[in-house]
Formats: C-alpha cells, sequence, structure tokens
C-alpha cells in the first residue's frame, strides 16, 4: 500500500484494533473533539464578518479579527492533530489512514498563513484580503468535510456498531 492510499480505500479498516485502543486512550481525541467544533463555531461567524464586510463595506476590523482568531484555531487543531496522529498511528502527519485529510489540511494550512503573511506586510488590498479568506474558508470546507466523512466511518466500523448491525441482522431472520 502506498502513502497516499488508505487502508479504508483498500477495503480495509480505518483502525486496527491497536489503533483504535490507542485512540480511544489518547487525551487527544478528547481535545480534538472539542476544539472541531469550536473552530467551527469560529469560522461560521467569520464568514458571516468576511461577507458582510464584502457587501456592505462594514466591519473591516471584525472581519479581520476573525479571520485571525480562526487561523490561531486552525494552528491549534492542526498541532495537537498532528500529536493525535502519532499517539495512534506513530507518526505526526501523512498516516495512511489519514493521508488525503493530511493533504487537504496543508492546502488549508497555506491559505491561512498566505492570509496572514499579506495582512502583516501590506501585500494586498482589504478586498484581496477578504477573497483570500474566503478562498482559505472554501478549502477548510472541504477538509472539515473529509474529517466529517472519515469519522462517518470510523463509527460504521467500530466493534460496537458492527455488533448492534449484526443483532439487528439476527433478529430480522
Amino acid at each position: 500500500m502506498s502513502s497516499g492510499q488508505s487502508r479504508h480505500s483498500q477495503g480495509q479498516s480505518l483502525y486496527t484494533a491497536d489503533e483504535r485502543q490507542r485512540r480511544d486512550a489518547s487525551r487527544w481525541t478528547l481535545v480534538q473533539g472539542i476544539l472541531a467544533p469550536v473552530q467551527f463555531v469560529i469560522f461560521i461567524i467569520s464568514l458571516w464578518l468576511v461577507i458582510r464586510y464584502l457587501l456592505t463595506g462594514l466591519g473591516e476590523d471584525a472581519a479581520t479579527a476573525s479571520i485571525v482568531v480562526k487561523t490561531l484555531a486552525l494552528y491549534t487543531i492542526m498541532i495537537t492533530g498532528a500529536i493525535w496522529e502519532k499517539d495512534v498511528f506513530g507518526q505526526y502527519l501523512f498516516a495512511p489512514a489519514f493521508y488525503w485529510e493530511d493533504m487537504v489540511s496543508m492546502l488549508v494550512l497555506a491559505l491561512h498563513t498566505a492570509y496572514l503573511v499579506a495582512l502583516f506586510t501590506g501585500a494586498l488590498s482589504v478586498t484581496s484580503l477578504m477573497l483570500l479568506a474566503l478562498a482559505a474558508y472554501a478549502a477548510y470546507v472541504i477538509n472539515a468535510a473529509q474529517f466529517v466523512l472519515k469519522l462517518r466511518t470510523a463509527r460504521l466500523q467500530s466493534p460496537h456498531h458492527q455488533r448492534l448491525d449484526g443483532s439487528a441482522m439476527e433478529a430480522a431472520q
């Protein structure tokens, strides 16, 4: 299996039994479970502020501050996510089970970082900065969807869920 292929794409379980045990024992699993929805709420608020600015010209400072806060939240979840990946899979990034999610995460990080660089260097106009933020946010939405789908896959592959499915099938017979 190449580094770019996940076990899931090969029809295998997302986690081995040992990885599932490490995932469940890692404190970083809870941290990720808390940070992900917090970051999403920050994103929704920031998206609204950016769109409001682009449509009305109002709230430049609030929109700008919200993008910076969103970027800091992103950095936090990326660092703690890398630690989580190390705990579970033994490597900080690009574990086969999360290879494509990590690849898109790098694009998300690059776009958010480009925003900060452009903001602090004055390289772009305010409107261009807001459009760059929207591009970063579009990449973030794709990445968030990847992780939600991966979480769903993990739940469907959990031993508890499979026992429930087996019990339901037996009851139907």
